[in-house]
């Protein structure tokens, strides 16, 4: 006789039987991965991941993992979408993720397509328009990153630049904090963010520097009718030397002294929608 309980455990882990296994494969142990930021951990994680269909390369499952309702969604989701489904010993997931705290689950994202710098310029001023972008300048955190990605979107930018160095890329954290903007906003990777300063100025953008203490308040602030390439500083320690040199303005928002620093991404949604509104009027 069946018990109950056990056809409901074969119902829950029906979708495992479509997992590609890797037969008579060599064990793998955590030395023989490499963390990767490009791959998004935990039961949750995951599941709204593959719910924001974001890019994806392929669903890890460790082995002998209990399937419950949240990893039965993602292995539908992900056989929805087409993508390779693995059962692999949990070191590996141990490796991919960079952490052992994955639930036994991670989705493998696909390297982001960045858009070509100068492309981006020629873009933003095609037909004699004002343009808008914005560049980071040290902002480590992949959901700082994704907030500013997804303003940029709303609120009509023309393209994000990021430096590979000292700067969040984005991952599968700065693709979900997007909330999907990402797939429709140009986003550039530089090597040198004060050379693409200097190649924005010699496209007619002026810069724009974002830091407590500008030479203009937001609410005066001169260029919202020109192209701007705004300058976002890291939340700890702000604009570079460099960088803040090169600027042609530094801008500031006004706010109580009693009152912290806002947040990088705050901020710049703060002028982004500044600017928009300026120019609608």
């Amino acid at each position: 006789m069946t018990r109950p309980g056990r056809k409901r455990r074969e119902a829950a882990t029906a979708p495992a039987r479509a997992i590609r296994r890797d037969e008579g494969r060599r064990p793998e142990s955590r030395r023989e991965t490499k963390p990767s930021g490009d791959a998004v951990a935990g039961k949750n994680s995951v599941v709204e991941a593959l719910r924001a269909k974001i890019p994806a390369k392929e669903l890890l499952l460790a082995e002998r993992t209990e399937v419950d309702e949240k990893i039965a969604e993602s292995l539908r989701l992900a056989k929805n979408q087409n993508l390779v489904i693995k059962e692999v010993p949990r070191g590996t997931i141990d490796g991919v993720t960079g952490t052992t705290t994955h639930q036994g689950i991670a989705l493998v994202i696909k390297p982001f397509t960045y858009t070509d710098f100068d492309q981006m310029l020629v873009n933003a001023r095609a037909d004699e328009k004002v343009g808008l972008i914005v560049g980071m300048d040290g902002v480590t955190d992949p959901h700082n990153l994704g907030a500013i990605v997804r303003s940029a979107a709303a609120f009509g930018a023309d393209g994000v630049v990021i430096p590979e160095r000292r700067n969040a890329s984005m991952t599968g954290s700065a693709w979900k904090a997007s909330a999907g903007a990402a797939a429709r906003m140009p986003i550039s990777q530089v090597t040198n963010l004060v050379r693409s300063i200097e190649d924005a100025k010699k496209a007619g953008f002026f810069v724009v520097g974002l830091a407590a203490d500008g030479d203009e308040e937001l609410p005066g602030f001169s260029l919202a009718q020109e192209s701007v390439y705004v300058i976002v500083g890291s939340e700890g320690k702000g604009l570079s030397r460099l960088a803040r040199e090169k600027c042609d303005l530094v801008l500031s928002i006004p706010m109580r002294s009693d009152v912290e620093s806002l947040n990088a991404s705050v901020a710049t949604a703060i002028v982004m929608h500044w600017i928009a509104a300026a120019r609608a009027k």
